[in-house]
């Protein structure tokens, strides 16, 4: 049988025929920037209604930065800004001839038509840097994404990306100018009369806490909100509770209450949170329903309360080790998306700082976390709701009562923090304390416990909006729930 000879090997031809596309420009208009320039020239006080959206890096045209920058010095010296002035100042600094000359300024300010457009050639021209930005921005990501001997991983790549994404969609969005005092005090007396049609009369965001709400008004807009308590105190519990809370209130009222609500969750898992608001809703014990420990008959009151939970505008983030950043970017998207209003974060000692920061000790690391926060807050202006460790010393005392010394890095924390609660249970130090069965101290003991066992205070330890103090909680342990306690006869208490 004759052997076939295998095929010849295929060789690549690079092919000489097909002419490559021409590079594109990038996005510029030279017509508007020296038509602005112009106008500017002729009349100095046009300066003044482009100086906050411009700055001399968003010309693109060589020579162009400079002539802008010469304008704003000159107008920030009250001097006069025109053809010949602007020659001197610029030939003083070296920079005349970079320009083009004094004939360029001079056909600049000759073949201006009107000043009217500059606020228009303005947006043009920020417009254009915008997308000059996203250009180079597309390429860094490209390029970071090809190389592969990068110390960070692909996840973290994406991470970065997004947040300078973020950043530059948001250059120019939170630019604010003066108000006047009567605009302010009048969206301050709609507030008020906002929360006076309301059945809660709130200013802020509802914890469903009766005595909550009326101490601190409902968590305000912009606040940066402590809630710092011991281990096994109860501030997962009490931070869901209220959160949920919120979110429900939200839902019940089609939006005139309450918040839709982030949660991070960098300690517990999603699933763990939502087993523990399960247990509140269905008053069925947490453990008990991880372990499928319960009669059969009472599984619907599961099915009722998951399909109430399922409705409720609470979204969760378990993301280990979140950074500001990632917290802003993702909190960012949240809002734009599903109008978000709270804000949680379980617990910010477990946060990261911003991007690749290593501060030299935890307490600048807590330090830049806590503003971090606060300038979330603040821009984002809804209120962050973050909980935090206490120190040991609290067990040290005798009385263990937080206090705002007793924060752990407590510095920054008390510094930023619109407001500082703590949580204290009595039961839990006293349970401790357990005298020897069958005698006298026993009893006492028992009934001592009796009294405290399901009662829990939250210390308003700080308050910039109003007045500090404590207020008191019922707590049920096996349900990780907090609620509103029953008043008491005087004398009872």
């Amino acid at each position: 049988m004759e052997k076939t000879r295998p095929d010849p090997p295929v060789h690549l031809v690079h092919r000489t025929d097909v002419t490559p596309a021409p590079p594109r420009a990038l996005p510029a208009n030279e017509a508007a920037e020296q038509a602005l320039l112009g106008a500017l020239l002729v009349n100095n006080v046009a300066i003044d209604r482009v100086s906050d959206l411009l700055k001399p890096e968003h010309f693109h045209f060589a020579g162009h930065p400079q002539i802008y920058g010469a304008c704003l010095r000159l107008r920030e010296q009250q001097r006069t800004a025109d053809a010949v002035t602007l020659a001197t100042y610029l030939d003083r600094d070296g920079d005349l001839q970079a320009v083009g000359g004094p004939e360029y300024l001079s056909d600049l300010q000759s073949s201006v038509v009107s000043v009217l457009n500059v606020t228009d050639y303005a947006q043009m021209i920020y417009d254009l840097h915008l997308r000059r930005q996203l250009i180079s921005l597309g390429e860094d990501v490209v390029n970071g994404a090809y190389r592969t001997d990068l110390d960070s991983a692909a996840v973290e790549q994406v991470h970065d990306a997004e947040e300078q994404l973020y950043a530059l969609a948001s250059e120019g969005e939170f630019r604010k100018d003066f108000e006047a005092f009567g605009d302010v005090l009048g969206r301050a007396i709609d507030n008020a009369s906002m929360a006076l049609n309301r059945d809660t009369h709130l200013t802020g965001t509802t914890t469903g806490l009766v005595d909550m709400d009326r101490m601190l008004g409902g968590l305000q807009r912009s606040d940066l909100v402590i809630l710092a308590a011991r281990p096994s105190m109860g501030k997962t519990a009490l931070a869901t509770n209220m959160a949920f809370n919120a979110a429900r209130a939200y839902l019940n009222s089609s939006g005139k209450e309450g918040a839709v609500v982030g949660f991070f969750s960098l300690e517990m898992s999603s699933e763990q949170l939502a087993t523990r608001i399960l247990s509140e809703e269905s008053s069925i014990p947490s453990e008990r329903i991880r372990k499928g420990d319960f009669p059969k008959k009472d599984f619907h009151r599961l099915v009722e309360a998951s399909n109430l939970i399922h409705k409720v505008p609470m979204f969760i983030d378990d993301t280990a080790g979140l950074t500001v950043s990632a917290l802003r970017t993702r909190a960012m998207r949240l809002k734009r998306q599903h109008k978000l209003g709270l804000i949680v974060v379980d617990y910010l000692q477990l946060m990261r700082p911003g991007g690749s920061s290593r501060q030299e000790n935890r307490v600048q690391e807590i330090s830049e976390i806590t503003r971090g926060l606060k300038m979330i807050a603040k821009d984002l202006d809804l209120p962050v709701l973050a909980l935090s460790q206490l120190s040991r010393q609290v067990e040290q005392r005798e009385d263990k009562r937080p206090q705002l010394s007793d924060l752990r890095e407590s510095g920054s924390i008390e510094q930023d923090a619109d407001v500082v609660m703590f949580i204290y249970r009595e039961a839990y130090y006293k349970s401790k304390q357990e005298p020897t069965l069958d005698t006298p101290e026993h009893a006492e003991w028992q009934a001592e416990m009796e009294r405290v066992n399901n009662l829990a205070e939250v210390l308003i330890g700080k308050q910039r909006h109003g007045p500090t103090g404590t207020l008191r909680l019922h707590f049920e342990g096996a349900y990780t729930r907090f609620s509103n306690l029953e008043k008491l006869y005087d004398g009872d208490r």
